[in-house]
């Protein structure tokens, strides 16, 4: 599927012509008095983490890119624990020492009654030390109903099985899992419609501890080195033989012909054409954007207006998120970015042609200020919009910081955007309690920890605390949740859409990947406002096949198993 010229002017010509919108502000006016939208929680409900990033004053790259984490339901009891990477002694690493590396931590929900409660059930779920921790992506990879991970480290990755007895196993070298290069996030997902997950693997730079690469600030004093002083690193596609292994693809799928820098990968059928295709976001180079053409990825970024800023220049694009924002049943793509530069959301045009909109969205002003990571589309105040998180943390030394004596002058305060429909985004970070805190923020996570209805999140930050934030703007609004089941697993590259009477239909995706080093919540969640009624869900399986569940009561979870609803399409996915 290879565009002609003018397509690729096209898509200039539409980011140009984007047009202004108000800009994301917070004023004054628009703060709400009362408590924070998002309550911080972590320490008292027991999910207590503080991250190590090693650091011994040598400015290594690799000590301010973690952590991440996944959000997932580990034991089959229906609500969400966590799993966290965790760094450890660097300048050990460097100097080849053998050390006890501190351990990845896995916390079980204890939710009961609405209640959270979490424990560290580490050494119980025999989660070994396994280096130094980048990112982890959950998926049942071998389709016996139990949630896998993969965790992506600096190195040597791990795939952990899950036994179902409350434990996991590391079959990596068995798997052929295995990857030595500097692993940042990874996503799980089906992009040869053979009913097995595969994995995607997002390689960053080629840095090794071996050298003493110096950069700096503008005065001459020591500062962390930037993507471009090391050479980018080729992805992995590890195609799922359904036998428990992978086969490395990344050569015969022509994913291994293009590295980049990569840090943030969702997959999804973003061209309209029932193949699920990857969005790779790549710091300072230009972002890439495989479509599935069965037998082979077309790389067609630049082609396709999401390749660059809509100035024509590459951006440090860290987290990803997709996801429908403006209600035209196609998937856009948000991506955060280093200070000075914008954050980025890409509109679809149903066919995988982009432009950037983040202007007349009113995105624009308000991201340049902060270097975005982990970042994901939710529904904060259950009203149906789709509304955007970004976790902050600088990259370079902030002087004025320094100056005060920050022992490490990175700290950002995080930021929420509020969707308004026509009016575009405002930011609403005072109003949900981010303002007052800065912190090294990477990875984020989202998902519904309580089982109460509304999206919680969960906030990584380097060489510090977990953060927990509770959801508590959506307490009263209604809502729908969907779990969707395929052959006994999360059915991830699934949508639903709700139809309702009288209201325009809503698409979710049913995915884990996005945001940055992280795994989010792999059910479909639907705002309803003040509106209980009753509505319609339809199911687009992986393959195309959709089937309908009719009326559907509001307040709480359903369950939708393939075949068991109203037939509506067959249509088996293209793979030739």
């Amino acid at each position: 599927m290879k565009r002609p010229l003018a397509a690729f002017v096209g898509a200039l010509l539409l980011a140009s012509c984007g047009g202004e919108a108000p800009r994301a502000t917070s004023s004054p006016e628009d703060e709400r008095p009362g408590r924070p939208w998002l309550v911080e929680r972590a320490q008292e409900t027991g999910l207590d983490f503080v991250h190590e990033n090693g650091r011994e004053g040598h400015f290594w790259t690799l000590e301010i890119m973690g952590p991440g984490a996944a959000l997932f339901d580990y034991d089959n009891d229906g609500d969400l624990d966590v799993y966290v990477t965790q760094g450890g002694p660097l300048g050990a690493l460097g100097r080849g020492e053998t050390v006890d590396w501190p351990t990845d931590r896995m916390f079980r929900n204890e939710l009961q009654d609405g209640a959270l409660r979490f424990t560290d059930v580490t050494e119980a779920a025999r989660i070994a030390p396994g280096g130094y921790g980048m990112g982890v992506a959950a998926g049942d990879y071998d389709n016996d109903g139990w949630t896998d991970l993969y965790v992506t480290n600096y190195d040597g990755n791990r795939l952990l099985r899950n036994r179902g007895d409350g434990s996991f196993e590391d079959v990596t070298t068995a798997a052929g899992a295995g990857e030595g290069r500097f692993s940042t996030s990874a996503a799980f997902g089906d992009f040869d419609g053979d009913g097995w997950l595969d994995l995607y693997v997002a390689n960053y730079v080629r840095f090794e501890m071996v050298y003493r690469t110096r950069c700096s600030t503008p005065d001459g004093s020591p500062d962390y080195c930037g993507p471009q002083t090391f050479p980018p690193e080729p992805d992995r596609l590890l195609r799922n033989r359904g036998d428990g292994t992978f086969e490395d693809v990344s050569q015969a799928m022509g994913i291994a012909a293009r590295p980049g820098p990569g840090l943030g990968v969702v997959i999804d059928d973003l061209t309209g054409d029932g193949r699920p295709d990857y969005y790779v976001a790549n710091d300072l180079k230009a972002n890439h954007f495989w479509v599935n053409q069965g037998e082979r990825f077309l790389e067609d970024a630049v082609a396709a207006g999401a390749a660059f800023s809509m100035d024509g220049k590459a951006e440090a694009s860290m987290g990803l998120t997709a996801g429908d924002v403006d209600d035209d049943g196609d998937l856009d793509l948000f991506m955060t970015h280093i200070i000075k530069q914008k954050n980025t959301l890409y509109v679809n045009d149903g066919g995988g042609l982009f432009r950037d909109a983040t202007a007349r969205f009113g995105l624009d002003a308000s991201s340049r200020p902060s270097t975005g990571f982990g970042a994901f589309w939710f529904d904060v105040d259950s009203d149906g919009r789709l509304d955007l998180f970004a976790a902050n943390g600088a990259v370079k030394k902030n002087e004025a910081l320094a100056r005060e004596g920050v022992e490490i002058p990175l700290d950002e305060a995080n930021q929420l955007f509020l969707n308004q429909g026509d009016d575009g985004f405002r930011e609403a970070s005072r109003d949900a309690g981010l303002s007052d805190r800065t912190e090294v923020s990477r990875g984020a996570a989202v998902g519904d920890l309580d089982n109460d209805g509304d999206a919680d999140v969960v906030v990584l930050n380097n060489a510090g605390r977990l953060r927990l934030l509770e959801n508590r703007i959506a307490d009263g609004a209604h809502w729908l949740g969907i779990r969707a089941i395929d052959g006994g697993r999360d059915a991830l590259g699934a949508k639903a859409t709700l139809h309702r009477v009288g209201s325009p239909a809503k698409v979710r995706r049913i995915a884990t990947d996005g945001s940055y080093l992280s795994s989010n919540d792999p059910r479909a969640l639907f705002g309803l406002g003040d509106d209980a009624t009753a509505g319609d869900v339809e199911v687009a399986w992986p393959d195309g096949t959709r089937e309908r569940w009719r009326d559907l009561a509001t307040d709480r979870y359903w369950t939708l198993t393939r075949g068991e609803g109203e037939l509506l399409v067959t249509q088996a996915r293209r793979t030739e």
